[in-house]
């Protein structure tokens, strides 16, 4: 089972964190609070997260510089970065948080129903990825275990697959055919009408 998700909002004014907050508590996910970028990068060392709402005024480290050091460590170069800004900037000061990895600049005040639509897509694609590799995980364990095993047991792996089919069944839906039916429907050549198909059993 994927768990819930974890989003970072980064902001030094605790009035900023508490509205964030109220915003997205609808999506029912893990929010996180930073006060500052340093809190924020330490926040980032021990925990995964779906998406940074990063402001970008903030005393000391500020929302670009913070936002670099994530760009640049392996572990968190990924995590999609929304900034959120009070600032009246022009064209080159949006430009600059785009250039510094933000996938997504909101100018304060934001719309409630606007900013939690962004966030709901990036955390849609986070478990949708988390769904991913686990499914890999399982199927690498599969594998592994079945390269062990006698002769007899050479089924497993098509039973670890009709499981992942099970898990994907929303996104498809139709039945599928064996192989050998397809190989054979594929060399029949139309001399003759098929005949009807019959309903019993």
């Amino acid at each position: 089972m994927v768990q819930k998700a974890k989003i970072l909002l980064v902001d030094d004014r605790p009035e900023n964190l508490l509205a964030l907050e109220a915003i997205l508590s609808a999506l029912d996910q893990t929010l996180v609070r930073a006060s500052s970028g340093e809190e924020a990068l330490k926040a980032l060392l021990t925990d995964d997260f779906a998406v940074i709402l990063l402001d970008v005024q903030m005393p000391g480290m500020d929302g670009f510089e913070t936002a670099a050091h994530i760009k640049r460590r392996e572990r968190t170069r990924d995590i999609p970065i929304i900034f959120l800004t009070a600032i009246n900037h022009g064209p080159h000061h949006t430009f600059r948080g785009y250039a510094a990895g933000a996938v997504d600049y909101i100018s304060k005040p934001f719309d409630p129903w606007v900013l939690r639509a962004k966030v709901s897509v990036f955390v849609e694609l986070y478990m949708k990825n988390c769904q991913l590799r686990e499914q890999a995980a399982l199927l690498r364990l599969q594998l592994e275990g079945s390269d062990k095993s006698s002769a007899g047991d050479a089924k497993e792996p098509a039973g670890l697959l009709a499981e992942l089919s099970a898990r994907l069944a929303p996104s498809r839906n139709r039945p599928r055919r064996s192989p050998n039916s397809w190989t054979t429907s594929r060399r029949t050549r139309p001399r003759s009408p098929p005949p009807p198909i019959s309903n019993a059993n």
